[in-house]
């Protein structure tokens, strides 16, 4: 599987990993986000588990918990796993019609033209914008939340008073006003936006060479066993699955919290 390490606040989806590089295949699992799919050129399989037949496409759509199998070694592809209940998700979701939806022709060619030959951050930024949010305006952080998305960011892993009451004090608001306007800014509630910042510290950490037991530390999971468990649910791999793949591929670099270094390298 790949990954990405992102700086949620910088992004209009914060809840989400988005990376590209050489297609890799992957047995049959299951995971609680949204996955995307993109041969960046050409074709790959999938398929829903060893008794379904193979569909050959060049993008697909996954449900969340749903099981699917793919076999995308013959391409580069970029990959995408989005939290449900974000902005993302859930314009994403609108276009889900089954476990596993191909996309039609015409628009994969349309999101090829957009991303260009060469993909970048940028391309993608845009790509991700125009094309996934489709008539959805991306939400814009309000001062004081990013205050607070600054403390977490700052502190993930090396903290842990991310209570509900300490969040709001930072914030300068009432406990109910800055539920509302966390998620009102960020696009996902408050517990999930933390989940996947210690989800994409943790995957950084990973692919710099940390054992899972010095991630999971890192990331404030509870014990190596806490992340694996996180890992299964929400990316349909384990840590130390993440940690072996050193087929090179690219995302977003960006600066990370103290704990980390400063150069981005994203695995396969």
């Amino acid at each position: 599987m790949m990954f990405i390490h992102t700086k949620p606040a910088t992004s209009a989806w914060p809840a989400a990993m988005i990376v590209w590089g050489p297609g890799y295949r992957a047995t049959a699992h299951r995971h609680h986000s949204i996955q995307l799919i993109m041969a960046t050129k050409g074709t790959f399989r999938i398929r829903g588990g060893r008794r379904d037949r193979w569909l050959r496409c060049g993008a697909a759509l996954v449900r969340p918990d749903a099981v699917h199998e793919i076999d995308a070694r013959a391409t580069p592809v970029l990959i995408a796993f989005v939290d449900v209940e974000s902005s993302l998700g859930l314009a994403l979701n609108e276009a889900i019609e089954s476990d596993i939806f191909p996309i039609p022709p015409t628009q994969l060619a349309r999101w090829r033209a957009r991303l260009g030959a060469s993909l970048s951050e940028r391309r993608i930024d845009r790509w991700a914008r125009m094309e996934l949010l489709r008539e959805r305006t991306p939400p814009r952080i309000h001062p004081k939340v990013q205050r607070v998305i600054r403390y977490l960011q700052e502190r993930v892993g090396i903290a842990d008073d991310f209570s509900l009451k300490t969040l709001a004090e930072i914030a300068g608001l009432s406990e109910t006003r800055f539920m509302h306007v966390f998620t009102e800014s960020v696009g996902v509630p408050l517990r999930p936006y933390i989940l996947w910042l210690r989800l994409q510290c943790a995957a950084c950490d990973l692919i710099h060479g940390q054992t899972v037991t010095q991630a999971a530390h890192n990331a404030g999971f509870a014990d190596a066993a806490h992340l694996t468990r996180t890992f299964r649910r929400m990316l349909g791999t384990s840590p130390t699955e993440l940690s072996l793949r050193k087929r090179m591929s690219r995302g977003v670099s960006v600066p990370k919290s103290p704990h980390q270094s400063s150069a981005s390298q994203i695995s396969a």
